[in-house]
């Protein structure tokens, strides 16, 4: 006989649907779905009397119905480019058929679409920015945090440096930043475009600092007991961080970790705006400057996208720090 197991979260549902409800589980059911529900529904009814208040030089401010007319007119926009990217191809594949029939030793050149990125394209390439951007952070403030935390010369060298750029805003890095990958990056063929690597490597430059301090604590944090094993053990410097160094500071990393994530994506969308890389930041942008009757309520649709993905990407990185901490009781909501 099969027994079907259920996750935790979903043992009160599973009772409501039984009538079999303790206390313990009508409280966890309020906290998971009934005081977000209400919470959700008093933040729709503030917005939409406070937009109904509220009247701009484009009109009336968009309240919840006006913001999901516009998310609708942008996904209908987004199918019919879909559709004439698709008639292009198709008419290019006729033309190349029909020219290889009257001349068998031509060479077909195919061309690629070149209409306006909608806004899911510049969704996915927000996405590719910021990864990019986060990863590269990563593969440099984790070793070099794990090099502090293990010297104390280096934790002196280091940290006036940290101190001194850990506060510096995007928008002072993005002039340097676009400036040395104008002068660095120079070809006639890129691979890609200078506004993607300047968004990139400003991501980058601002959100490496949560890791690399996390990363440095989680290391001086190692027990002590731990360090005497690993002497007696008569471990070698690169076993020693691996077996007894990485398992003790994951916690702390997975913080610095989901920090920088989020720094990541709020710094991306000023980034996108000034390099404009064709992503979000860019979008908002045009749009402000569009000036239409229509700007203010796409201008919210994005804004509530980018909160969605900021909190999908955090949730994100709280399963895979739960999948990796071997200390469960450390992994914070």
């Amino acid at each position: 006989m099969v027994t079907l197991t259920f996750p935790t979260w979903m043992e009160p549902y599973r009772a409501l649907a039984t009538g079999k409800m303790t206390g313990e589980q009508w409280q966890a059911l309020l906290r998971q779905l009934i005081w977000p529900v209400m919470g959700i529904a008093a933040f729709l009814l503030l917005w939409q009397l406070a937009a109904q208040r509220i009247d701009t030089s484009l009109g009336q401010f968009p309240g919840p119905a006006d913001v999901w007319e516009q998310a609708g007119s942008l996904v209908d926009e987004h199918q019919a480019s879909r559709a004439k990217e698709a008639a292009f191809h198709e008419r290019q594949e006729k033309y190349i058929a029909s020219r290889l029939q009257q001349q068998p030793e031509w060479e077909p050149v195919h061309r690629d679409y070149t209409g306006a990125p909608t806004f899911f394209d510049q969704i996915g390439t927000s996405l590719i920015t910021v990864m990019s951007g986060f990863l590269l952070a990563s593969l440099i403030a984790i070793p070099l945090g794990i090099f502090i935390g293990l010297s104390n010369t280096a934790h002196a060298a280091m940290n006036p440096l940290i101190q001194l750029f850990k506060p510096v805003s995007p928008l002072a890095w993005l002039p340097l930043v676009t400036m040395v990958v104008s002068a660095v990056y120079v070809t006639d063929d890129p691979l890609v475009a200078k506004s993607f690597l300047t968004s990139m490597f400003t991501v980058t430059l601002c959100c490496l600092w949560p890791t690399l301090m996390n990363t440095a604590v989680g290391v001086t944090s190692v027990s002590q007991d731990l360090t005497n094993v690993s002497k007696v053990l008569r471990l070698n410097a690169l076993s020693h961080v691996r077996k007894i160094v990485l398992p003790s500071a994951l916690p702390m990393m997975f913080t610095g970790l989901r920090l920088s994530l989020g720094i990541a994506w709020m710094v991306l969308i000023a980034a996108e705006m000034l390099a404009q890389n064709p992503g979000l930041g860019k979008f908002v942008w045009d749009e402000f400057q569009n000036g239409s009757s229509q700007s203010l309520g796409r201008i919210m649709v994005a804004v509530i996208v980018i909160g969605l993905i900021g909190f999908l990407l955090d949730r994100l990185m709280l399963m895979l720090q739960r999948a990796l901490v071997w200390d469960k009781s450390s992994v914070q909501r």
